[in-house]
Protein backbone atom coordinates (compact mmCIF):
# COMPACT_ATOMS: atom_id res chain seq x y z
CA UNK A 1 0.00 0.00 0.00
CA UNK A 2 3.17 2.27 1.12
CA UNK A 3 4.38 1.38 -2.59
CA UNK A 4 1.51 2.16 -4.23
CA UNK A 5 1.50 6.16 -2.17
CA UNK A 6 4.91 6.37 -4.05
CA UNK A 7 4.15 5.51 -6.91
CA UNK A 8 1.03 7.10 -7.36
CA UNK A 9 2.81 10.66 -5.80
CA UNK A 10 5.63 10.06 -8.73
CA UNK A 11 3.13 10.10 -11.44
CA UNK A 12 2.67 13.47 -10.23
CA UNK A 13 5.86 14.54 -10.59
CA UNK A 14 6.86 13.21 -14.37
CA UNK A 15 7.42 15.42 -17.68
CA UNK A 16 3.91 14.41 -18.90
CA UNK A 17 0.83 15.22 -17.09
CA UNK A 18 -1.05 12.13 -15.26
CA UNK A 19 -4.00 11.12 -17.02
CA UNK A 20 -6.12 9.55 -14.32
CA UNK A 21 -8.85 7.35 -15.69
CA UNK A 22 -11.67 8.07 -13.75
CA UNK A 23 -14.14 4.64 -13.09
CA UNK A 24 -17.51 3.62 -10.93
CA UNK A 25 -17.12 -0.41 -11.41
CA UNK A 26 -14.73 -3.11 -11.55
CA UNK A 27 -15.36 -3.42 -15.29
CA UNK A 28 -14.94 0.33 -15.82
CA UNK A 29 -11.23 0.42 -14.09
CA UNK A 30 -10.18 -2.79 -16.09
CA UNK A 31 -11.01 -1.26 -18.83
CA UNK A 32 -9.05 2.15 -18.01
CA UNK A 33 -6.17 -0.19 -17.03
CA UNK A 34 -6.08 -2.17 -19.94
CA UNK A 35 -6.11 1.18 -22.01
CA UNK A 36 -3.08 2.20 -20.19
CA UNK A 37 -4.38 4.21 -17.69
CA UNK A 38 -1.10 4.45 -14.91
CA UNK A 39 -3.34 5.22 -12.16
CA UNK A 40 -7.38 5.07 -11.73
CA UNK A 41 -9.80 7.14 -9.77
CA UNK A 42 -13.27 6.71 -8.69
CA UNK A 43 -16.12 9.10 -10.10
CA UNK A 44 -18.51 10.20 -7.13
CA UNK A 45 -20.77 11.31 -9.65
CA UNK A 46 -21.33 8.51 -11.81
CA UNK A 47 -21.23 6.17 -8.88
CA UNK A 48 -24.25 8.05 -7.35
CA UNK A 49 -25.76 7.65 -10.74
CA UNK A 50 -25.17 3.80 -10.85
CA UNK A 51 -27.05 3.78 -7.19
CA UNK A 52 -29.73 6.18 -8.49
CA UNK A 53 -28.71 9.22 -6.24
CA UNK A 54 -28.14 12.68 -7.18
CA UNK A 55 -24.24 13.99 -6.90
CA UNK A 56 -23.10 15.51 -3.14
CA UNK A 57 -22.49 12.76 -0.69
CA UNK A 58 -26.75 11.44 -1.00
CA UNK A 59 -25.57 8.18 -1.16
CA UNK A 60 -24.54 6.07 2.58
CA UNK A 61 -20.50 6.24 2.89
CA UNK A 62 -20.98 2.25 3.32
CA UNK A 63 -22.56 2.18 -0.06
CA UNK A 64 -19.69 4.01 -1.83
CA UNK A 65 -17.39 1.20 0.60
CA UNK A 66 -19.17 -1.40 -0.57
CA UNK A 67 -17.93 -0.11 -4.68
CA UNK A 68 -14.87 1.19 -4.12
CA UNK A 69 -13.93 -2.30 -2.04
CA UNK A 70 -14.98 -4.33 -5.34
CA UNK A 71 -13.15 -1.83 -7.46
CA UNK A 72 -9.75 -1.97 -5.04
CA UNK A 73 -9.64 -5.68 -4.99
CA UNK A 74 -9.32 -6.08 -8.98
CA UNK A 75 -7.04 -2.68 -9.56
CA UNK A 76 -3.45 -3.41 -9.82
CA UNK A 77 -2.46 0.56 -10.72
CA UNK A 78 -2.86 3.07 -7.58
CA UNK A 79 -6.54 4.04 -6.85
CA UNK A 80 -8.04 7.21 -5.93
CA UNK A 81 -11.56 7.53 -4.53
CA UNK A 82 -13.42 11.20 -4.68
CA UNK A 83 -14.50 11.60 -1.31
CA UNK A 84 -16.65 14.78 -2.23
CA UNK A 85 -16.39 16.77 1.30
CA UNK A 86 -15.45 14.06 3.32
CA UNK A 87 -18.63 12.37 4.49
CA UNK A 88 -18.54 13.36 7.65
CA UNK A 89 -18.75 16.79 9.66
CA UNK A 90 -15.69 16.59 11.66
CA UNK A 91 -11.92 15.76 10.66
CA UNK A 92 -12.19 12.97 13.05
CA UNK A 93 -15.24 11.57 11.08
CA UNK A 94 -13.34 12.63 7.55
CA UNK A 95 -10.53 10.77 9.13
CA UNK A 96 -12.25 7.40 10.28
CA UNK A 97 -13.39 7.65 6.72
CA UNK A 98 -9.85 7.96 4.79
CA UNK A 99 -8.46 4.60 7.56
CA UNK A 100 -11.62 2.32 6.21
CA UNK A 101 -10.15 3.47 2.44
CA UNK A 102 -6.39 2.99 3.34
CA UNK A 103 -7.13 -0.52 4.55
CA UNK A 104 -8.77 -1.76 1.66
CA UNK A 105 -5.70 -0.42 -0.56
CA UNK A 106 -6.83 3.04 -1.69
CA UNK A 107 -3.68 5.26 -1.93
CA UNK A 108 -5.16 9.19 -2.49
CA UNK A 109 -8.54 10.96 -2.23
CA UNK A 110 -10.13 14.13 -3.11
CA UNK A 111 -11.53 16.59 -0.88
CA UNK A 112 -13.66 19.31 -1.97
CA UNK A 113 -14.46 23.06 -0.74
CA UNK A 114 -17.93 22.75 -1.75
CA UNK A 115 -20.93 21.09 0.11
CA UNK A 116 -24.59 20.41 -1.28
CA UNK A 117 -27.38 20.80 0.87
CA UNK A 118 -30.83 20.44 -0.61
CA UNK A 119 -29.35 20.31 -4.18
CA UNK A 120 -27.77 23.47 -3.74
CA UNK A 121 -24.01 23.56 -4.05
CA UNK A 122 -22.48 26.23 -2.59
CA UNK A 123 -18.69 27.17 -1.38
CA UNK A 124 -16.98 26.80 2.31
CA UNK A 125 -15.22 29.48 3.86
CA UNK A 126 -11.23 29.28 2.67
CA UNK A 127 -10.54 29.91 6.48
CA UNK A 128 -12.48 27.44 8.17
CA UNK A 129 -12.06 24.82 5.15
CA UNK A 130 -7.91 25.26 5.72
CA UNK A 131 -8.35 24.75 9.06
CA UNK A 132 -10.32 21.75 8.85
CA UNK A 133 -8.12 20.04 6.47
CA UNK A 134 -4.86 21.06 8.27
CA UNK A 135 -6.47 19.02 11.42
CA UNK A 136 -7.02 16.25 8.75
CA UNK A 137 -3.39 15.59 7.81
CA UNK A 138 -2.12 16.25 11.42
CA UNK A 139 -4.15 13.19 12.30
CA UNK A 140 -3.28 11.12 9.22
CA UNK A 141 0.45 12.31 9.95
CA UNK A 142 0.16 11.01 13.80
CA UNK A 143 -0.82 7.85 12.92
CA UNK A 144 1.44 7.40 10.10
CA UNK A 145 -1.11 7.31 6.95
CA UNK A 146 0.47 7.82 3.70
CA UNK A 147 -2.05 8.77 1.51
CA UNK A 148 -1.99 11.62 -1.52
CA UNK A 149 -4.64 14.27 -0.46
CA UNK A 150 -6.01 16.29 -4.09
CA UNK A 151 -7.60 19.10 -2.68
CA UNK A 152 -10.31 20.62 -5.00
CA UNK A 153 -11.64 24.06 -5.04
CA UNK A 154 -14.68 24.56 -6.98
CA UNK A 155 -14.39 28.44 -7.34
CA UNK A 156 -14.75 28.00 -11.36
CA UNK A 157 -16.87 25.01 -10.95
CA UNK A 158 -19.77 27.43 -9.01
CA UNK A 159 -18.92 30.29 -11.73
CA UNK A 160 -17.87 33.39 -8.89
CA UNK A 161 -17.16 36.26 -9.85
CA UNK A 162 -13.36 36.93 -10.02
CA UNK A 163 -12.82 33.33 -10.32
CA UNK A 164 -9.26 33.51 -10.72
CA UNK A 165 -8.61 36.17 -7.55
CA UNK A 166 -10.55 33.64 -5.38
CA UNK A 167 -8.25 30.66 -6.72
CA UNK A 168 -5.06 32.51 -5.90
CA UNK A 169 -6.54 33.00 -2.56
CA UNK A 170 -7.56 30.03 -1.57
CA UNK A 171 -3.90 28.69 -3.21
CA UNK A 172 -2.37 30.77 -0.68
CA UNK A 173 -4.01 29.55 2.45
CA UNK A 174 -4.39 25.82 0.93
CA UNK A 175 -0.76 25.47 0.32
CA UNK A 176 0.16 25.18 4.05
CA UNK A 177 -2.57 22.60 4.96
CA UNK A 178 -0.62 19.60 4.18
CA UNK A 179 -1.96 18.41 0.87
CA UNK A 180 -0.31 17.01 -1.73
CA UNK A 181 -2.10 18.12 -4.85
CA UNK A 182 -4.81 21.62 -6.05
CA UNK A 183 -7.60 20.46 -8.28
CA UNK A 184 -9.27 23.26 -10.13
CA UNK A 185 -12.32 21.23 -12.06
CA UNK A 186 -14.39 23.30 -14.80
CA UNK A 187 -10.97 25.77 -15.48
CA UNK A 188 -10.65 26.00 -18.85
CA UNK A 189 -8.64 29.19 -20.16
CA UNK A 190 -4.83 28.30 -20.84
CA UNK A 191 -4.04 31.91 -19.18
CA UNK A 192 -5.57 30.97 -15.95
CA UNK A 193 -4.47 27.53 -15.61
CA UNK A 194 -0.94 29.13 -16.55
CA UNK A 195 -1.08 31.05 -13.74
CA UNK A 196 -2.77 28.48 -11.18
CA UNK A 197 0.46 26.47 -11.79
CA UNK A 198 3.10 29.64 -11.35
CA UNK A 199 0.64 30.25 -8.34
CA UNK A 200 2.09 26.72 -6.32
CA UNK A 201 4.86 23.99 -6.03
CA UNK A 202 2.16 21.51 -5.85
CA UNK A 203 1.13 19.82 -8.63
CA UNK A 204 -2.00 21.03 -10.80
CA UNK A 205 -4.90 18.73 -11.63
CA UNK A 206 -7.54 20.47 -14.47
CA UNK A 207 -10.69 18.11 -15.47
CA UNK A 208 -12.50 17.41 -19.10
CA UNK A 209 -14.53 19.69 -20.12
CA UNK A 210 -16.27 20.42 -23.98
CA UNK A 211 -13.29 23.64 -24.17
CA UNK A 212 -10.52 22.16 -22.50
CA UNK A 213 -7.11 22.62 -24.31
CA UNK A 214 -5.22 20.03 -25.52
CA UNK A 215 -2.88 17.30 -23.11
CA UNK A 216 0.08 18.98 -24.43
CA UNK A 217 -1.02 22.78 -24.26
CA UNK A 218 -1.97 21.81 -20.33
CA UNK A 219 2.16 20.04 -19.68
CA UNK A 220 3.13 23.42 -21.43
CA UNK A 221 1.28 25.18 -19.05
CA UNK A 222 2.04 23.26 -15.82
CA UNK A 223 -0.36 20.87 -15.45
CA UNK A 224 0.70 17.55 -13.69
CA UNK A 225 -2.75 15.29 -13.36
CA UNK A 226 -5.61 15.35 -15.80
CA UNK A 227 -9.07 14.02 -15.13
CA UNK A 228 -11.76 12.65 -16.94
CA UNK A 229 -14.42 13.13 -14.33
CA UNK A 230 -18.17 11.70 -15.12
CA UNK A 231 -18.22 12.49 -18.63
CA UNK A 232 -17.19 9.34 -20.07
CA UNK A 233 -19.84 7.33 -17.92
CA UNK A 234 -22.49 10.10 -19.06
CA UNK A 235 -20.76 9.14 -23.14
CA UNK A 236 -21.09 5.37 -22.55
CA UNK A 237 -25.44 5.49 -21.34
CA UNK A 238 -25.86 7.89 -24.60
CA UNK A 239 -24.15 5.24 -26.59
CA UNK A 240 -26.10 2.61 -24.85
CA UNK A 241 -29.55 4.61 -24.89
CA UNK A 242 -29.00 4.52 -28.74
CA UNK A 243 -28.30 1.38 -29.53
CA UNK A 244 -31.36 0.25 -27.54
CA UNK A 245 -33.72 2.87 -29.73
CA UNK A 246 -31.84 1.20 -32.93
CA UNK A 247 -32.76 -2.17 -31.58
CA UNK A 248 -36.64 -1.15 -31.24
CA UNK A 249 -36.68 0.49 -34.27
CA UNK A 250 -35.42 -2.64 -36.13
CA UNK A 251 -36.86 -5.30 -34.41
CA UNK A 252 -34.05 -7.14 -34.70
CA UNK A 253 -30.36 -7.24 -32.85
CA UNK A 254 -27.91 -6.82 -36.01
CA UNK A 255 -26.96 -3.10 -35.32
CA UNK A 256 -25.65 -4.47 -31.86
CA UNK A 257 -23.53 -7.26 -33.67
CA UNK A 258 -22.71 -4.93 -36.55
Amino acid sequence: MGNHFKRFKELHYQSEPLLIGNVWNVQSAKKMEKAGCKAIGTSSYAIAETLGYADGEEMSFEEYLFIIKRIAASATVPLSVDLEAGYGKTPQEIVANIKELNKIGVCGINIEDSVVENGVRTIVSAEVFSEKIKAITEQLLKENIELFINLRTDVFLLGMPDSLTEAQKRIRLYGSTGVHGLFFPCVTKIEDISVLAKATTLPVNVMCMPDLPDFKELQNAGVKRISMGNFLNSKIYQYLESEVEMVLKNQDFKSVFS
